[in-house]
């Protein structure tokens, strides 16, 4: 049976509190591309430079990776539900006090408040999607990928239409959205069971103790480099308006979307989900290298192509977070999490260094190199990854009733 025909219907059959979840969710997804289009804009309304306007992510997703650690020690005091409202309230509060910055500091200061807010959002959600959902822990995935997917999309989309007349109206906009967001989870999203057990800040770094949860967000860590380098430093590079980068990086987005919703859960089926891992990261390094040497009219396309790439590795990495270990699924992730945004983080601020330091070329060097990183990590430790995840896949597929995908 095809995985996806599984858990299509159980995506399309969802309680309201799902949907109110995962709507609230491609707002939060939005806020990460939502600059893209606007960095230039923003680097010229502050007097700022390429490499102190891409501090936007470097902090942003500095606090995310640290905040990892309290997310499942807040959702398992204070239940899953309070921990979403407060993520979402501190979203609205610092995206919208970061259309009021008056200096790049200022920005990058309320990016990382807004980071914070973000970390405790979309870590808690996942486990209360994957704990509400209809249709079992596949459904569930599907259902986050596609908003994770549509947020990519929309966020660059949005960012360029309000961008446009000024670079505070997308964050000012933002706020707006997530106030909704907020909302709509008060209004429907009843509180979820606590754990038997609180979580201690210091179970996802146990939890990486693991050997397969280990070398999953060590390769992720790779990858996460490469995602970066194309998603803060290409808008750069491309040099476009907030119109023309934003179309880009829509179309970037919604190949992201239909390869990790749609194709990814084929390719898995036919292949096994670390061929597919592998194979997809080297091909993603071989589209940044072209993006890196090409002329113009390449840049664009392979900026364009790389989203199915990191389409395809998306809904893997989640999977293998969410089946490798003996830790409850919300520990996993956030120490999955805690590694690998360390690298969304650090990717924003050398690549314009290493721009600085040698030429325009080398930082999408450097980015294929880590993608090929990510795809020997993966053929290295495949036993990990395999032999000692089959019992708690086949466990977990039991659980929810779905296939479980072979590797």
């Amino acid at each position: 049976m095809d995985p996806l025909d599984a858990g299509a219907g159980g995506i399309l059959r969802q309680p309201k509190a799902v949907w109110a979840t995962a709507g609230a969710c491609v707002v939060a997804f939005m806020g990460i591309g939502l600059v893209d289009p606007i960095l230039p804009s923003i680097a010229q309304g502050l007097h700022a430079t390429a490499g102190q306007v891409s501090l936007l992510f470097t902090s942003y997703f500095l606090i995310t990776a640290v905040a990892m650690l309290l997310t499942g020690f807040a959702s398992s005091r204070i239940g899953g539900r309070k921990t979403l409202l407060l993520g979402l309230a501190l979203v609205v509060v610092f995206a919208g006090l970061a259309g009021t910055s008056g200096s790049v500091a200022e920005l990058v200061g309320f990016r990382a408040g807004w980071g914070l807010g973000n970390a405790l959002f979309v870590s808690t959600a996942l486990a209360v999607i994957v704990g509400a959902a209809a249709g079992g822990s596949a459904a569930a995935i599907l259902l986050y990928e596609s908003a994770l997917g549509l947020g990519m999309a929309c966020g660059p989309l949005l960012g360029a239409i309000l961008g446009n007349e000024s670079w505070r109206y997308p964050f000012f906009g933002t706020a707006t959205l997530m106030a909704v967001g907020f909302l709509c989870i008060t209004a429907f999203l009843k509180e979820q069971p606590r754990p038997a057990r609180k979580t201690s800040i210091l179970d996802p770094l146990r939890a990486l103790g693991h050997g397969g949860l280990a070398s999953a967000a060590a390769s992720a860590f790779f990858y996460n480099y490469t995602f970066f380098t194309v998603l803060a430093f290409t808008p750069f590079v491309l040099n476009m308006t907030p119109y023309r980068s934003g179309a880009v990086f829509f179309a970037w987005g919604l190949l992201l979307a239909v390869f990790s919703v749609i194709v990814a859960p084929r390719l898995q089926a036919r292949f096994g989900s670390l061929k597919v891992l592998g194979g997809s990261l080297v091909l993603l390094a071989v589209d940044v290298l072209v993006l890196g040497y090409g002329d113009h009219t390449a840049a664009v396309v392979c900026t364009i192509l790389s989203g199915a790439f990191i389409g395809v590795n998306n809904t893997v990495y989640t999977e293998l977070a969410l089946g490798v270990s003996d830790a409850p699924r919300p520990v996993a992730s956030a120490g999955y999490n805690f590694v690998r945004w360390f690298a969304a983080a650090a990717a924003p601020y050398f690549a314009p260094k290493i721009e600085e330091w040698t030429d325009t070329h080398i930082p999408f060097v450097v980015a294929a190199v880590t993608a090929v990183l990510g795809a020997v990590v993966v053929a290295v430790r495949r036993g990990a990854l395999t032999r000692e995840a089959e019992e708690l896949r086949t466990a977990h597929a039991a659980e929810d009733g779905i296939t479980v995908f072979a590797n």
